[in-house]
């Protein structure tokens, strides 16, 4: 993967401007201007509220000042375990011509809804990350590469995560992608979303039984049947399919691979 690395640079650069307004229904008195932030597209939500929740917390009760803050989009809770450039794609990003940027959150103090996690800290999201990276590790490893690192190295990990620092987190995840030529990946990590359904993870090979190495297309026509690659999808049936290979979010490391994006054609 060394020759790919100015694309994964480029990917992990990756940014999205989000503008974070109060809900109505929590202002204590007149509406307080919105918080504007440039966040990570490989980060998550819990890691960018801290200024969030300072700049509003004057202007909701003070019993709630100190509460856990939840985001939605247009009515669609948002899930904090995902990370934020799959939460976009999968409801804000409508192409080129339709981009929603910045991308307007509502937050809230109270009344967490029940089709959200509840998170206690920064270490319950440091636990679910690690988890990802587990489980992908025991597709593609049956959890060698994982078991063999040190606590340290998975802090590592993490916090090249969390501050964002491309090299911190590559020099460790490197070791978890790298493969020889004669020991590949036993399995694809991947995962499909789709808007209002589950996701979709089964046991999909990087070669064939014949031995042929397999494509995207491959794992879709697995996926979706062999015409999936031509099938149109109605106007009023419109559906976003996003692939995430667990190996990360927007690229291809340790959780899963690139984002594709699917609207009104399969591709």
């Amino acid at each position: 993967m060394a020759d790919d690395k100015e694309i994964l640079k480029e990917i992990w650069d990756g940014k999205i401007p989000v503008c974070f307004k109060l809900a109505e229904n929590e202002w204590r008195s007149s509406e307080p201007e919105e918080i504007y932030l440039m966040v990570s597209r490989q980060s998550y939500f819990p890691l960018v509220l801290d200024k969030v929740q300072r700049h509003f917390a004057d202007f909701v009760s003070q019993t709630k000042k100190n509460n856990e803050i939840w985001l939605d989009y247009n009515g669609i809770n948002l899930k904090w375990h995902y990370p934020i450039g799959l939460l976009y794609d999968l409801y804000a990003n409508e192409g080129a011509q339709v981009q929603n940027i910045p991308w307007t959150l509502s937050v809230h103090f109270d009344d967490i809804p029940e089709d959200l996690l509840y998170y206690v800290n920064e270490k319950t999201v440091e636990s679910y990350f690690l988890s990802t990276i587990k489980e992908a590790d025991a597709l593609k490893h049956k959890g060698k590469v994982i078991n063999e690192m040190q606590r340290k190295d998975h802090q590592q990990l993490w916090n090249g995560i969390k501050s964002d620092k491309y090299e911190q987190f590559w020099t460790m995840n490197k070791k978890l992608m790298e493969t020889s030529d004669s020991d590949g990946f036993i399995s694809i990590p991947f995962r499909i979303y789709q808007i209002d359904k589950p996701f979709i993870q089964k046991l999909f090979r990087p070669v064939s039984e014949t031995g042929k190495r397999q494509t995207l297309k491959d794992l879709l026509e697995f996926i979706f049947g062999e015409n999936s690659s031509n099938c149109k999808l109605k106007k009023k049936q419109k559906t976003m399919i996003l692939l995430k290979l667990i190996l990360s979010e927007a690229n291809i490391n340790s959780r899963g691979a690139a984002i594709i994006r699917h609207t009104s054609t399969m591709a």
